[in-house]
């Protein structure tokens, strides 16, 4: 987050507090709270008590392809308690063998709310499931699906393997029903392989030695598993793009099963009311014209939503999605570059939201409180969001997408320092882990840009931004790319001349940079004004002097004052955008907006959207 310049701020900082014989305090421990497993907490969140194995992330996972419920359940959850153990990776699969251990699906390995708390490379779950009797009726199918595991999954329902998957932030899913018993439970094993920064591969902020701006691994099954019936050809995504006039939605599918022999048809609804239809081969694209146009931004974030049916063999699949019809491009204003919203100048304000939690690591605990952060960062005035360094599972872009944030999309980073170690195969497993990525979150309304590179983290050269920017418009040219958020710093220095966006990082800042002749600009980092507050910190990180102030008054005229920059010289300069460091704290981080465990909100309300929403009204004006 703070990267290179952060760092060294940081280490001068501590050392010049350390020479004049300033003290680091020690914080206040924090209330400690018993979780389901009598565990305790390092750091409790509102919903930390409200876990259990009965409750683990009961809501549907996958909003934009959910299958109605009719008289059966049309669903299985499969969170709660599987049996565990960690291996040395040369342990065979367990099959038919009780695993001494627990844990709580799907909070990762590491974290208090999974049950074990503890690191393993290389690990084995184990359940044993009983299929409704009606997920098989009528020639059904049934689909083992996955949100998440980090980060090398091999699947096996009894006894066979059914799926390998490799990538630590994208969902797959397995036809599991030639492997079915006639009768009785089924057995699913998954091994998984979790390197961490031990391999060079996406892993974010995650390490083994968690210290400063890098945190705590998430290894293992960290998204919810389900079962699912579904027809011999069925629905695996439906994509809607709004149409370059915003008069339509272009809708794209992808099946599971003979995708030739199957007819796609769509229905699209506002307010419930029927605003547009169109049928067509599943493998093409169809064109949804709608009635009267409702255009999706921050302040009207409306959505339509859709009714498909899949026909083919004599079954049908159906399915709701939604999405909203909105633009995001860039456009000549007064003779600048300036990204604009449904053609509109639009100052994309944005906070950092790294999505780390002391209690689930990279889980949100519940639903609830996956919406908890981004409600928060609409109530504080923002208008998007940077989601730093990672992949957040399908609810929290519904979430996005309902609440009404912009999202600008970061690839999970490579190990820093791997720039000059990265073999061939490294390059290629990135961009085909960068591919899979944008495929599966395309369809996300909220989702405006996306940034391949961090301060040049895991970057092997300077074009590599240029070619990853080439690559991702390619796969996705509806939106925009910021080829390297961080282009004045840090571990590969140089412009990459590439992409829709000019980003620098400037701490406290803000930066001002000002739009090229190809490229809108933003502050793609600034800020980081640093309070820790006693009793609400992860417990031994002492307070960081970098950014210090010194009580929450201070923070709140620091914050003002930061911001008034960009009123004042930011968006006179043809500026497009920004993004504070951060809405909440991060372990050793405490320069959040708010507590790491969400019960301190360190700034006043009022004050912080007052001077968000003068810098958005300021940029709106062409």
């Amino acid at each position: 987050m703070i990267g290179s310049i952060g760092m060294r701020r940081m280490g001068a900082s501590l050392g010049l507090a350390m020479a004049m014989g300033f003290v680091v305090p020690a914080m206040a421990a924090p209330d400690q709270v018993a979780t389901w497993s009598g565990k305790l907490a390092p750091l409790a969140t509102p919903w930390t008590a409200e876990v259990s194995p009965r409750n683990a992330l009961p809501d549907y996972p996958r909003p934009q392809l959910a299958r109605p419920s009719l008289a059966h359940p049309q669903w299985l959850n499969l969170n709660g308690l599987w049996q565990y153990a960690a291996t040395d990776g040369k342990a065979a699969p367990p099959f038919g063998k009780t695993l001494a251990g627990k844990v709580l699906v799907p909070y990762p390995i590491e974290s208090v709310l999974s049950g074990v708390q503890k690191h393993a490379d290389f690990m084995f779950y184990r359940r044993l499931v009983t299929i409704p009797a009606g997920f098989t009726a009528h020639g059904q199918h049934v689909r083992l699906n996955f949100g998440a595991v980090d980060r090398e999954a091999t699947v096996y329902v009894n006894g066979k393997q059914v799926a390998h998957h490799v990538g630590g932030y994208t969902s797959f899913s397995a036809d599991i029903t030639p492997e079915l018993r006639a009768h009785g439970p089924q057995e699913i094993v998954v091994a998984v392989h979790a390197p961490v920064d031990g391999a060079n591969v996406m892993i974010g902020k995650q390490r083994l030695k968690p210290s400063g701006i890098f945190y705590t691994a998430a290894s293992g099954i960290w998204q919810t598993a389900w079962l699912e019936p579904v027809p011999a050809t069925s629905l695996a995504q439906l994509t809607f793009t709004p149409a370059r006039n915003l008069d339509a939605f272009n809708v794209t599918a992808r099946v599971h099963g003979d995708e030739h022999a199957a007819m796609l048809h769509v229905t699209a609804y506002a307010d419930g009311k029927a605003a547009g239809e169109a049928s067509g081969p599943a493998n093409q694209s169809l064109h949804l014209a709608i009635a009267h146009p409702h255009l999706w931004s921050p302040r009207d974030p409306f959505l339509y939503t859709f009714k498909a049916t899949l026909d083919a063999g004599g079954q049908s699949d159906h399915a709701t999605s939604y999405a909203g019809l909105r633009s995001i491009a860039i456009a000549k204003v007064d003779g600048r570059n300036r990204i604009v919203l449904n053609g509109k100048p639009t100052f994309l304000l944005a906070t950092l939201d790294q999505g780390y939690w002391p209690d689930g690591i990279y889980t949100a605990p519940t639903d609830a409180a996956l919406k908890f952060d981004i409600q928060k960062t609409r109530d504080l005035g923002f208008n998007t969001i940077r989601k730093h360094i990672k992949v957040e599972p399908a609810r929290w872009y519904y979430w996005a997408d309902r609440i009404g944030l912009m999202v600008w999309q970061d690839m999970p980073a490579l190990p820093t320092g791997s720039n000059d170690k990265l073999s061939a195969a490294d390059k290629a497993n990135f961009r085909a882990q960068v591919t899979a990525i944008v495929d599966q979150l395309k369809g996300e309304t909220s989702i405006i840009g996306w940034i391949p590179f961090n301060e040049g983290w895991g970057q092997w050269s300077i074009p590599a931004a240029a070619e990853l920017a080439a690559q991702i418009k390619q796969l996705d040219p509806s939106r925009l790319v910021d080829a390297r958020s961080g282009a004045n710093c840090c571990d590969m220095k140089g412009d990459p001349h590439a992409g829709d966006v000019y980003d620098v990082h400037d701490y406290q800042g803000p930066g001002l940079p000002s739009p090229d002749a190809q490229r809108a600009a933003i502050d793609g980092e600034h800020g980081g004004l640093t309070l820790g507050i006693p009793g609400h910190v992860w417990p031994n990180t002492p307070i960081n002097p970098y950014g210090a102030v010194k009580d929450r008054a201070a923070l709140n005229a620091g914050y003002v004052a930061n911001t008034k920059v960009l009123l004042d010289k930011g968006v006179p300069k043809g500026m497009s955008g920004s993004v504070y460091t951060q809405i909440t704290d991060v372990e050793g981080e405490h320069n959040g907006l708010y507590t790491y465990d969400r019960k301190v909100e360190k700034v006043d309300e009022a004050k912080v959207r007052a001077i968000n929403q003068a810098v958005i009204r300021a940029g709106a004006q062409p």
